[in-house]
């Protein structure tokens, strides 16, 4: 697709339906998710900052939304306007089979690797997830690219060519900053069977408080994210493993427990793909689909990174400064700051595979994480239905125990 000539020299080629790189980036994606589902817990510092901070497993939900903008910009390269409504009946179609998909993997169907049974109560099962996330971001920004028009017979530009796409994000940040600091929480309870909990609270009552009466809290037990999460979704359908109960204050077990006396909300289901963070999470789709307007509108390599490489480190300044105002970099509440710093890492990762591969075509160096970026769909509902994991635990010597997964969790997981 591309030859190995300077940079610096014109290089004019043209957009396919499909580029190696970003397959090469949604494979890289793919192998950070197993790496960190997998190796997280030998090696705790890569998964998932418990709150504030920023670790790699915090940037692969943020690379999956951005692959999304721009390969929403490569399928919608030709101008959608004489067939929107039949783009966006397939648009919604798409979107509502990726969140269906979502809930079955993530919802509570699968059981994991230590039991062989299957199946979820109705009553408690999870809405929100990974899948249902990006579908999320996936029909925001095909909606943005469908129905919202750009400035024709003008020189591309960042903003001016796409300006209601940038309207758009602005007006989803200040609806995501209103609802974050302007909600009123109030002091909450929840039942001991909607809990993380090993066992009922030490005075025997069944009900957990936990006091807030606050505005702006970006804590995780008093935020409003969580109540919107709530009072919409209800507790019986959030996420029973929040990542936060690896702070310190939550004192978890070895066995992933709470363990009583730790402070209430250790104990509180919270969803971190919830429907609050899901509007700046959406805003990550829509900076991808800008990233892929320059691939279209500009043939010449050298415009193409001069473009990335201003966007990605304007981000990442932005990023950095609202950081240091106080905005912390949270995953779990999709913060702002979070939103610019990965979108730019998004970029400048984008940037460097497609140099490598696109520029200077090495694509043998990257052909398996390219196999696997064009089969990410399929790798996906293997390894979050543990089912890849299933199977080979199923090869056993003697009996069920003796296999290479017990094998490895109760040597380097369960220590």
């Amino acid at each position: 697709m591309a030859d190995s000539q300077p940079l610096l020299l014109p290089q004019h080629t043209p957009t396919p339906t499909r580029l190696a790189s970003l397959d090469v980036f949604r494979g890289l994606s793919v192998f950070m998710m197993i790496l960190v589902d997998y190796g997280g817990s030998i090696f705790p510092f890569i998964s998932h900052s418990p709150w504030n901070g920023l670790h790699l497993a915090d940037l692969v939900m943020p690379f999956f939304l951005f692959i999304v903008g721009i390969s929403l910009s490569l399928s919608y390269k030709t101008n959608p306007s004489h067939f929107r409504n039949s783009a966006t009946s397939k648009s919604l179609l798409r979107a509502l089979k990726i969140a269906t998909l979502g809930i079955i993997l993530q919802g509570g169907f699968f059981h994991g690797t230590t039991s062989n049974t299957y199946g979820v109560d109705i009553l408690t099962i999870r809405f929100l997830g990974i899948l249902q996330r990006i579908s999320i971001g996936y029909i925001v920004a095909a909606l943005c690219e469908i129905w919202l028009p750009s400035r024709q017979g003008e020189q591309f530009g960042f903003f001016k060519t796409y300006y209601s796409h940038w309207f758009v994000a602005l007006i989803l940040l200040a609806l995501y900053s209103g609802l974050l600091y302007g909600l009123y929480v109030p002091d909450w309870q929840f039942d001991v069977s909607v809990s993380t909990s090993s066992s009922p609270p030490i005075d025997g009552n069944n009900i957990y408080t936990v006091n807030c009466s606050v505005r702006g809290d970006l804590g995780p037990a008093c935020n409003s994210a969580g109540m919107i999460d709530r009072y919409i979704l209800g507790l019986d359908h959030l996420y029973r493993k929040p990542v936060y109960r690896n702070l310190k204050e939550c004192n978890m077990s070895a066995k992933g427990q709470v363990l009583d006396g730790s402070p209430s909300w250790c104990h509180a289901p919270f969803d971190p793909e919830g429907i609050l963070s899901s509007i700046t999470a959406a805003v990550s789709c829509i900076i991808g689909l800008q990233y892929g307007h320059i691939l279209v509108h500009q043939e010449d390599h050298k415009d193409r990174l001069d473009n990335w490489l201003r966007f990605s480190f304007s981000f990442l300044a932005l990023g950095l400064f609202l950081a240091s105002i106080g905005i912390p970099i949270n995953k779990s509440l999709y913060t702002i700051s979070y939103m610019l710093l990965t979108s730019a890492a998004s970029g400048l990762t984008f940037i460097a595979l497609y140099v490598l591969v696109d520029v200077y075509g090495q694509r043998r160096l990257t052909s398996v994480l390219e196999w696997m970026g064009k089969h990410a769909m399929s790798i996906f509902v293997l390894v979050s239905s543990n089912l890849a994991v299933i199977a080979i635990q199923g090869f056993y010597w003697t009996k069920p125990d003796n296999n290479i997964i017990h094998w490895i969790v109760t040597r380097f997981v369960q220590k």
